[in-house]
């Protein structure tokens, strides 16, 4: 029998990633164990297609969603803002390109959070556009079949954001995408937050990249549209699991959530 169970390949992928960041096989394999055990997950407080659907009201709080991590993105109740949580903190990013703080009784139709660990970092120091930023993302990622949490904190040349007004509920959010009202920013420091959803998970959550903005002030931001990164630190971490939160409210329970809903949300999000 095989003295070595681990597949070649993997070994080799093992050693080149553990030369690139300058550490050993071990720990580098070590840190992958770490971010793999059970706490390692991605909690979703709702199904997005239900706020695809125009659910916009649920009963899930800040202090809920903090309980299940420290890190990730997300709405208010009635679409009120873009969410972003970044080290324990929450901030809301209304359509006025403006950062606010929340209450712990504040709620959510929908977040997505971890507890933050990362397994992979990365120093940037070379500007890129926008595809060149998600093609080394792609680099960065080794199967596209899993969950990853993303941060990136530095410098960027170039940012461009949107976040939705406040709604009524029920209007599907693909029209509400459609007067969306965005904001940009030109040498700027700051941190964004998100996921890499794999694109089977979209009812779920946002397939693809999906990422937040927040200023280095936390004064400003919103959902990123665009960015153009001049020097950044880079933060990954495999997310083995998901946990999905069914909400337990007359609108979810009696809502239709059959219809793909695929092509609302890739217009709507990206």
């Amino acid at each position: 029998m095989p003295t070595n169970p681990i597949p070649t390949e993997l070994l080799e992928r093992l050693a080149d990633r553990a030369q690139t960041e300058g550490i050993s096989e071990s720990v580098l394999l070590q840190r992958w164990l770490d971010a793999a055990a059970p706490t390692a997950s991605l909690y979703v407080s709702a199904p997005v297609n239900a706020l695809v659907e125009g659910l916009y009201r649920e009963d899930t709080t800040i202090a809920d969603i903090l309980s299940q991590g420290d890190f990730g993105l997300g709405t208010f109740n009635d679409l009120d803002g873009e969410m972003v949580v970044l080290d324990g903190e929450v901030y809301q990013l209304r359509s006025d390109g403006r950062a606010y703080a929340v209450t712990s009784d504040t709620r959510t139709p929908f977040a997505c959070v971890t507890h933050f660990r990362p397994w992979s970092e990365e120093i940037i120091d070379t500007p890129l556009d926008y595809p060149g930023l998600q093609g080394l993302f792609d680099r960065l990622i080794p199967s596209h079949n899993m969950v990853y949490a993303i941060r990136l904190d530095g410098l960027f040349d170039y940012v461009r954001t949107r976040s939705v007004p406040r709604q009524d509920a029920y209007r599907p959010l693909v029209e509400v995408a459609r007067e969306q009202p965005e904001y940009e920013f030109e040498n700027v420091e700051g941190s964004m937050a998100g996921f890499w959803t794999p694109e089977f998970m979209q009812s779920v959550a946002v397939p693809g990249y999906h990422l937040h903005f927040v200023d280095a002030a936390r004064q400003h931001g919103g959902h990123l549209l665009e960015a153009r990164p001049r020097q950044i630190h880079i933060r990954l971490q495999h997310l083995p699991r998901v946990d999905l939160g069914l909400p337990m409210t007359l609108d979810y329970l009696t809502a239709n959530l059959t219809r793909d809903t695929r092509d609302d949300l890739n217009e709507a999000e990206h």
